[in-house]
């Protein structure tokens, strides 16, 4: 029997970009199957005969973004004036008995409306952190899997919980509130149906009590333990504002990195939201376990957080990533103007020599990537998935810069031209192939609407 190999896949040559993040690629990449498989310098041609060529002469040339922490049901819920103006704590219990009557049919729209900002932002991994469980919402993880399914995007989605409501305390209702072995068991369920442990991986899931204070002591533990057992990393809120330092410490007579730790959450698989109300001491042991911290400039500055200590986590070695946060405190999913918001606010932090456009790029790429546990996304070396976002600079606000790169922070990028995860092209022209954005739209306010009046 004559043997015929399969023909190779065909290679595609993203050509000589106008400007690059990694000056090692700055004459393109070579893309075959999901993966990069070469990395071209100035001058460099590709190795091997291409198949096909784009010519991104007119491109600003990204690794896909990578957020690290949003609540896609939020969407429903911007510019919400009962919660306007308002700190973490009021503007959370305000917005509870809203979220609490949310139904499958509105997590659905909710996040594909979410991931459809995030993507045509440039971001190719999303992720979410999803808390809110009712009798009527059940399987909000299932259905955001069948959105990322059927979008094309990379997803990281935590299995959220609440556990502690107001009758105990705590700031949720009642009805969002489960019991513990309920939440330790759809933990394993969503674990064992849907986490990609592979190199590659387009969906993983991870473990997310909302905050160390919406849960027990106990069911904090038993995450955990979970978590090792099953080889899934950990997700939280965590430090975000003074208050919640006092109420921790009045509660467990502990400070929130202290009980975390007691808990066995400070290690290499956790990432943290927020991170900002951290001592310095603290800062060095998040270093030294390899935790992660998601920042969140446009939240923190809506609800008047703070400033994250982004420098300080980063050189004490705590993978650093970037993140949009909830739409109801932000109150967008556009990961590339969030680049923008963290250079500006890290301004009012450190000197403009200590943090400049290259250093938020990493954070968006590399490090949110890190935080997510993943060295196989967020860089275009070989090897890597084929995740690229391409941005154009032919707007007005773009017109006599002189660093493309850097204008891409400096004048406001915000919508990506070209878009690839897994070596598709998932957003052409701007606009996501097959997507009528504007019923997509109609659906996503008719829902919000919907719960809005459901007080």
């Amino acid at each position: 029997m004559t043997y015929f190999p399969r023909n190779p896949s065909p290679r595609l040559w993203i050509r000589q970009p106008l400007s690059c993040a990694d000056p090692a690629a700055a004459n393109g990449v070579v893309i075959q199957d999901s993966r990069i498989v070469e990395r071209l310098a100035a001058g460099q041609e590709p190795s091997l005969p291409v198949d096909q060529v784009f010519d991104a002469s007119q491109h600003v040339l990204l690794p896909g973004l990578v957020n690290t922490h949003h609540h896609f049901y939020q969407t429903l819920t911007r510019a919400y004036s009962a919660a306007l103006n308002k700190e973490l704590f009021p503007w959370l219990t305000t917005l509870y008995d809203v979220w609490a009557n949310l139904d499958e049919e509105q997590i659905t729209v909710a996040s594909e409306l979410a991931m459809v900002e995030l993507l045509l932002s440039g971001c190719t991994t999303v992720a979410d952190h999803h808390y809110v469980f009712s009798d009527a919402l059940e399987s909000a993880i299932d259905r955001q899997v069948e959105t990322v399914r059927r979008l094309g995007v990379r997803a990281a989605l935590t299995r959220g919980s609440m556990s502690v409501g107001r009758d105990q305390g705590g700031l949720p209702p009642q009805s969002v509130v489960q019991d513990e072995a309920r939440i330790l068991d759809d933990s394993s369920r969503l674990i064992q149906r849907y986490h990609q442990r592979e190199e590659g991986a387009m969906i993983t899931v991870a473990l997310a009590p909302c905050s160390p204070f919406s849960v027990s002591r106990e069911l904090m533990k038993a995450t955990a333990e979970l978590a090792k057992t099953e080889g899934v990393r950990l997700h939280t809120h965590l430090a975000e504002t003074e208050d919640e330092t006092r109420y921790c410490e009045r509660l467990f007579g502990l400070r929130p990195l202290d009980y975390l730790e007691e808990c066995g959450w400070l290690n290499e698989r956790t990432w943290l939201a927020h991170g900002i109300h951290f001592t310095d001491e603290e800062i060095q042991r998040l270093g030294r376990a390899g935790t992660g911290v998601a920042h969140c400039p446009s939240s923190n500055m809506v609800l008047g957080s703070g400033l994250c200590p982004t420098l300080e986590l980063e050189r004490a070695g705590a993978p650093l990533g970037l993140a949009v946060d909830g739409s109801a405190s932000n109150d967008h999913s556009n990961l590339a103007e969030e680049m923008r918001q963290a250079m500006l606010l890290g301004r009012l932090r450190y000197r403009p020599d200590q943090i400049g456009h290259d250093d938020v790029i990493r954070w968006a790429t590399q490090g949110s990537a890190r935080c997510l546990g993943r060295t196989d996304i967020g860089g275009l070396a070989p090897g890597q998935q084929a995740d690229l976002a391409l941005f154009r600079l032919d707007e007005p606000r773009f017109s006599g810069a002189e660093n493309p790169l850097a204008a891409l922070l400096l004048c406001g990028a915000h919508r990506a031209d070209r878009v690839m995860v897994a070596g598709h092209w998932r957003v052409i022209d701007g606009a996501i192939p097959d997507l009528d954005l504007g019923a997509l739209m109609t659906r996503h306010h008719d829902a919000a609407q919907r719960l809005w009046r459901a007080l």
